[in-house]
């Protein structure tokens, strides 16, 4: 029987998480409610969901 690979993470930075417009700094990702400022929610394709505390919203179904 074959090993399974470990599978790979998939690092994003910091930076990613901000946009300048302007003069001004704007972030692209979700906050997360529970958390507070400074700790973003990653964004699936039928949810965002938080890391640290597992705080998930679910997107509406249309």
């Amino acid at each position: 029987m074959a090993a399974k690979k470990p599978a790979v993470k998939k690092v994003i930075a910091k930076k990613d998480a901000y946009k300048v417009e302007g003069d001004k700094v704007v972030r692209t990702k979700p906050v997360c409610p529970k958390c507070g400022p400074g700790t973003f929610m990653a964004v699936h394709k039928d949810r965002t969901s938080c890391g640290c505390c597992g705080y998930t919203e679910f997107n509406k179904k249309e």
